[in-house]
């Protein structure tokens, strides 16, 4: 075990307190005292205890992140953000998975972890407004993804629709008119894939174009085996699409496995999109477009409504942020 402060004091001759007034910098301290003191620290490798400094405090200077799935390169991307915006506040990010089941959703909001965290900022897939509604602890909560109506905290997302509708509209704007949208959850009333399908149909309507459901094919999860699935049935009718928008990056990669399987060039057969803007976006042949989110933002304004009401916002109206997106546009579309 590393040093303490009495033994800090013990070898420069002093009290306890004039140690712990040298370490927190108060000025009232001789210049002579001061020095003895630093180098007692020094020669012991004096560590100051944070960890306690900050329960004293009524804090532990650590919030909790919780995502549906930490091995998506989206929410894993986004996770490193939060880390390194949260190093301003002085904060350590413990990173959570609830797998989007509602159990573990639950055990995240009811403060299982309460005792270990100032803060919580949550990803739900399963739980309803009402349900986070009646959560039973009060540690300061941010929610991120799409706003369950009358959810009664704070809350960042994207404009999913506005995102679809510009992806659609691009693919229009190369003359596809068979544009298929792969990644809609019938089975889920609300959320990302509803607001995505609806900016897709906005665009087809604008664009005078029928809306056709054989073109909207469902996936149960994004990932990228969903993606080549959806697309596969695609392909394996008489009269296939020309381009698609994929609801996220994940599904459109598995998308072009197979397009490449079934012979088809992209874009010059079949055009793609897909949603996300993640890394491994860039690094594929050939490269995807796709909307970008700006996961910086998105960190940002999550932690900034977090450190309001820790420092004593906690009966402040309920704030709503948005972050940007941008269309990035590379060589599948």
């Amino acid at each position: 075990m590393g040093a303490g402060i009495k033994d800090v004091a013990r070898l420069a001759g002093v009290s306890v307190k004039t140690v712990s007034n040298v370490v927190n910098g108060f000025q009232f301290v001789s210049d002579k005292t001061r020095a003895k003191v630093q180098a007692a620290l020094d020669e012991l490798d004096y560590r100051p205890n944070l960890s306690a400094r900050l329960l004293r405090g009524g804090r532990t200077g650590i919030v909790a992140l919780a995502v549906p799935e930490i091995s998506s390169p989206y929410f894993a991307e986004l996770a490193a953000q939060f880390v390194q915006h949260a190093k301003g506040y002085g904060w350590t990010v413990l990173i959570d998975e609830t797998q989007g089941a509602k159990d573990n959703e639950r055990l995240v909001l009811d403060g299982i972890k309460s005792h270990l965290v100032d803060g919580l900022v949550v990803s739900p897939l399963a739980l309803t407004a009402k349900e986070i509604e009646s959560r039973r602890d009060d540690t300061p909560l941010v929610l991120l993804g799409e706003r369950l109506a009358h959810s009664p905290v704070d809350h960042v997302s994207i404009d999913n629709v506005a995102g679809a509708r510009a992806a659609t509209e691009h693919l229009i704007s190369l003359g596809r008119t068979r544009i298929a949208a792969i990644g809609s959850q019938p089975h889920v009333s609300g959320g990302t894939a509803a607001l995505r399908l609806r900016g897709y149909r906005a665009a087809l309507k604008t664009a005078r174009i029928p809306y056709d459901p054989q073109l909207v094919v469902p996936a149960k999860s994004y990932h990228r085996a969903d993606g080549y699935e959806a697309m596969s049935t695609l392909l394996d009718r008489a009269d296939r699409p020309d381009a698609a928008f994929c609801f996220n990056d994940l599904l459109a990669i598995g998308a072009l496995r197979a397009l490449h399987e079934h012979g088809c060039r992209v874009p010059e057969d079949v055009a793609l999109i897909g949603f996300d803007g993640i890394e491994d976006a860039e690094f594929h042949t050939p490269s995807l477009s796709t909307i970008t989110a700006d996961r910086a933002e998105i960190a940002r304004l999550a932690l900034a409504f977090l450190e309001r009401r820790i420092t004593g916002g906690a009966t402040a109206s309920p704030q709503e942020g948005y972050a940007s997106f941008e269309l990035t546009l590379r060589g599948s579309a």
